[in-house]
């Protein structure tokens, strides 16, 4: 029996040696069956590289054809080249009129430390007013725009007018650009960022305000927003490479601090980001250092802003600030992921972020001196579920067979993203325009994605036919069918619209302006709507009573009582209002005067009466009404008291200028 015994052992042992043998022959065999690695490389990196370049170049001609577009559509709507200045200039209304005007007043200074001084100690714009116009205003682009204007000697080409509005249609391009390749990260195709493009030009009067007003901050701000927001989504991916992850953390940090410096308001869209981010985080996926990353940025925008913006407190006091702080403090407490410990704590550090936050911003607050923005509603609070994973580590590669697009951090942001732009629009309906561009991105990121196809394959369990092939021919045929049926519905429309000649046509607008100019004193004061006042700013330089501006108490005030033109008055009390700004010149405005609504209490004058309390529209209190009639009505009559206060001086068939008399003639 031991013979036996030794005699099988011999045998294994004689046995694993040939395994090993027979492992290593294998091995030579798979050397030698393999393909030369030097094509395989050389045949994918060319593969790469015209993908790319094909998309690169789809992004920039996309952008181009749109700025392009832009510009011959303004040219078309206003046969703008052949307009003389004051027609062109009358073209921008309300507030705009006020942005371009200083961009005039800069070009006109014999430095640009001259004009920067004048602007932020200007006393010829308002009444018994000296304005920091840069800070109050946010005045940037202009100065910006001025800058390069003199500095790349375009004023021997171009006019200041078209240099102005070329930057806001070139920054439109970079727009598109910038959601194309976002859309492109996503997805994977260009085929998304045409969609994507496409989407937007369609619905271009729900997508940007470049069509209502050409110089608004919003339209200075958002094209950098675009790209903060294409750099986060390249930052997001797991799988970029470290010169990748580089230049998109440069790009965002210079695009999110340009993006508050155009725009006052911006740090409320980045606060939203920021909940986006959060609650990524919250999902436990393997980004939290770079969701931190980004923290980061926001902090040094803050109070980089803070510091060239004048010491504005406005964003020491904003919620991102306070957000972001109480995110930094609770990442002190997360505990290791897997463990039930750490379940309780998400929940519990859930809490503490959104207890830190109003903390923070209300110590903030009561100890920095500000002014808030009166008229921003409150963001409404949102309650969302928290996803965990149990503490399982994700794949670093999610391959298209997997079918779990849900994985993708980057992804993930953008729904979340996406759906608190759209909370925001349906409580405030012009703010549509920032939701609409990011739907038309997802939603080309939706029908291009193989992705996408394969996760809704997976959860439908095909098995019919196969998944994988059946998502790559879906990905390219579905957007394919959709852009030519776009093009044979839409292109033919675009083209109408740059054939047909319209014209923009205001002849009382313009004989007012040249009247101005002509009769008016130099140091005369003018009362008015606030629109109008910042046309008559823009076109004539005179000094006025208002401004068409909403972030300022004592302007918000001024419009307020210069308002009380239209309502049930006596002569006397506008008199004294009008007195009291140092007003010389009134201007009525009959479309307001005798202003038509369909709807009951929305126009100017109800509003004046009900807060007046002439006119109670609710059912059920007591109707008070003025022993005055309406003094923009009274006022046209020429009857005592009203010519002891007023002497008409001008007027067409929109409006009507009344002097102040300075000594009061009392008529019988």
């Amino acid at each position: 029996m031991a013979e036996e015994e030794g005699a099988v052992i011999e045998l294994r042992q004689r046995k694993k040696p040939k395994s090993s043998e027979n492992k290593e022959s294998a091995k030579e065999e798979k050397i030698n069956d393999t393909p030369i690695p030097e094509r395989a490389p050389k045949y994918v990196l060319f593969q790469r590289f015209a993908k790319i370049f094909i998309g690169c170049l789809a992004a920039v001609t996309s952008g181009m054809m749109y700025a392009l577009y832009l510009s011959a559509y303004h040219e078309r709507k206003f046969w703008f080249s052949n307009r003389q200045e004051l027609e062109r200039e009358i073209t921008f209304q309300g507030d705009s009129a006020i942005y371009y005007s200083y961009y005039k007043d800069m070009l006109k200074a014999p430095s640009f430390e001259r004009g920067v001084y004048e602007l932020t100690h200007n006393n010829k714009t308002v009444s018994l007013k000296t304005i920091n116009a840069v800070q109050q205003m946010s005045l940037y682009p202009e100065l910006i725009a001025s800058v390069l204007y003199q500095a790349t000697g375009s004023n021997e080409i171009i006019e200041p007018v078209y240099f102005y509005i070329g930057i806001v249609f070139g920054l439109q391009g970079i727009y598109v650009t910038a959601l194309f390749v976002t859309s492109w990260l996503m997805s994977g195709t260009w085929l998304a960022g045409m969609l994507t493009v496409a989407w937007f030009i369609i619905n271009r009067v729900d997508t940007t305000r470049i069509e209502y007003s050409i110089p608004l901050r919003e339209n200075w701000a958002l094209p950098y927003f675009a790209c903060q927001v294409a750099a986060l989504t390249g930052y997001l991916k797991s799988n970029l490479n470290t010169y990748g992850e580089r230049f998109c953390y440069l790009l965002m940090s210079a695009s999110t601090y340009t993006f508050m410096m155009m725009w006052e308001y911006s740090h409320y869209l980045l606060f939203l980001q920021a909940i986006s981010l959060f609650l990524l985080d919250s999902f436990s996926l393997e980004q939290s250092d770079k969701v931190h990353e980004v923290y980061k940025i926001y902090i040094f925008s803050l109070f980089l802003g803070y510091l060239l913006q004048f010491e504005n407190s406005a964003l020491l006091v904003s919620p991102l600030l306070s957000l972001v702080v109480a995110l930094m403090l609770a990442k002190c407490l997360q505990v290791k992921k897997g463990t039930f410990i750490a379940k309780i704590m998400k929940v519990i550090n859930f809490y503490l972020v959104c207890t830190l936050t109003v903390t923070l911003n209300i110590i903030m607050k009561m100890f920095v001196p500000h002014k808030e923005h009166g008229h921003m509603l409150k963001f409404l609070e949102v309650k969302f579920g928290l996803n965990m994973t149990n503490g399982k580590s994700l794949k670093e590669t999610v391959t298209l067979e997997d079918g779990r697009i849900g994985e993708r951090p980057e992804i993930i942001y953008h729904v979340i993203h996406t759906i608190l732009l759209g909370s925001l629009a349906m409580v405030i309906e012009g703010l549509k325009y920032l939701w609409t561009p990011y739907v038309c991105m997802l939603a080309a990121f939706g029908v291009c994605s193989p992705e996408l196809w394969m996760t809704l394959f997976k959860w439908l369990r095909l098995r019919t036919v196969h998944p994988v092939l059946l998502a790559l021919i879906l990905s390219m045929a579905v957007p394919t069918i959709i852009g030519l049926s776009l093009w044979k519905e839409f292109f033919p429309r675009l083209m109408t619209e740059l054939t047909e000649l319209q014209e923009f046509y205001d002849p009382d607008t313009v004989e007012l302006m040249t009247w101005i100019k002509r009769q008016a004193p130099v140091a005369a004061v003018f009362a008015g709507s606030p629109q109008l006042m910042g046309a008559i700013k823009l076109c004539t330089g005179w000094m006025v009573t208002s401004l068409p501006l909403y972030n300022d108490d004592d302007l918000l005030k001024r419009n307020e009582n210069i308002y009380q033109i239209y309502s049930k008055r006596s002569a006397e009390d506008i008199y004294k209002i009008l007195t009291s700004y140092k007003t010389n010149y009134l201007i009525v405005e009959d479309a307001i005067c005798n202003e038509v609504g369909t709807t009951r209490g929305c126009r100017v004058k109800d509003l004046l009466d009900i807060a007046n309390g002439h006119v109670v529209c609710e059912e059920g209190d007591k109707l008070t009404y003025s022993k005055y009639g309406r003094f923009c009505h009274e006022v046209k009559i020429n009857y005592s008291p009203y010519v002891n206060y007023f002497t008409r001086v001008y007027w067409n068939r929109s409006y009507f200028v009344y002097k102040i008399n300075t000594v009061i003639s009392f008529q019988s």
